[in-house]
């Protein structure tokens, strides 16, 4: 690891079987002690076509970390300790509508929380502080036209825009009755990690994104009743390459995004992602402690 911390604009977040970016270059490794731990892995950071981000495989290399047990918090937080501000995360899902056939791509717009007792909130833990975010829209707004552009020029059998990500616990697949139940909600992808990914992505004042690769229909698609880890892990392996091109190009559009609004007075976000937090702190500022403050630093500074 570099005795200096490095620094990033933008993270990808891997999730199964993405445990590498190719193309990086000027790598460095950094393995934060954070308020919240260590993250799930060193978080790699380097250059990519001339935009620096870090990449942070979210099971750890070697997937070592359940979706129950991963430090969530720590690896928002270690992100944010390099200056991260833009978010991609991938994820495999299993489809809950015949129309999203396996390999197909998915650019969500919403969630639907069904897990159980995962931490989902940095301002927790009795820390003398109430932070009410917004969270109607899930996934920033400005980012997630950019993914859908940029996955449907990927050479992928469909890519759909918008839809439901329903995140259960696990780590064990559906029973039949729950996969039912949830296809008769209308949500459109199921998956493990986006909770509490999102959330603790949107109290850092992050524009986060999640692109969902779809390696299975879950168990409730007649023909199709078992979902076993060598067809997720299979299909996995064919979305790799193709999500590795999308994160490339998505990269790059960042970068011109940032600069287009740093020079056109006239540019507009499409979000409020960046200021999450400016009217969310319910908590009268004289009685936050200053510890709670130290803590928090990160999220907090701007504010205070």
């Amino acid at each position: 690891m570099s005795e200096t911390q490095p620094s990033a604009h933008i993270g990808i977040i891997g999730g199964s079987g993405l445990y590498q970016i190719d193309g990086l270059t000027d790598v460095q490794e950094f393995y934060p002690d954070t308020p919240w731990g260590k993250p799930s892995d060193a978080l790699i950071v380097g250059s990519l076509n001339g935009e620096r981000l870090a990449f942070l495989p979210r099971h750890g290399r070697g997937h070592r970390i359940s979706p129950t047990d991963l430090p969530v918090r720590a690896n928002i937080y270690a992100l944010k300790m390099l200056g991260v501000a833009w978010v991609l995360a991938v994820s495999a899902v299993g489809s809950m509508k015949e129309e999203i056939v396996p390999l197909d791509l998915v650019v969500p717009d919403q969630i639907f929380d069904r897990t159980l007792g995962r931490t989902n909130s940095f301002f927790g833990d009795s820390a003398g502080i109430v932070v009410h975010t917004a969270f109607a829209q899930p996934f920033c707004e400005t980012l997630r036209p950019v993914v859908f552009e940029e996955a449907s020029q990927s050479g992928a059998r469909q890519v759909h825009n918008g839809g439901t990500y329903i995140c259960i616990e696990g780590p064990q697949f559906s029973t039949l009755a729950e996969s039912q139940i949830y296809r008769s909600w209308g949500v459109d992808i199921i998956g493990m990690t986006a909770i509490p990914e999102a959330k603790l992505a949107r109290e850092a004042e992050m524009h986060y994104v999640t692109l969902a690769a779809a390696t299975d229909y879950d168990c409730w698609y007649a023909g199709h009743t078992s979902v076993t880890v060598e067809m997720v892990i299979a299909n996995l392996n064919k979305n790799t390459m193709r999500a590795k091109q999308i994160i490339a190009n998505v990269v790059q559009r960042i970068g011109a995004l940032e600069r287009e609004s740093s020079t056109n007075k006239n540019f507009e976000w499409r979000c409020g992602c960046a200021n999450a937090l400016q009217n969310a702190i319910v908590t009268d500022r004289q009685l936050i402690l200053p510890q709670t403050v130290q803590k928090l630093g990160l999220l907090l500074k701007k504010y205070f």
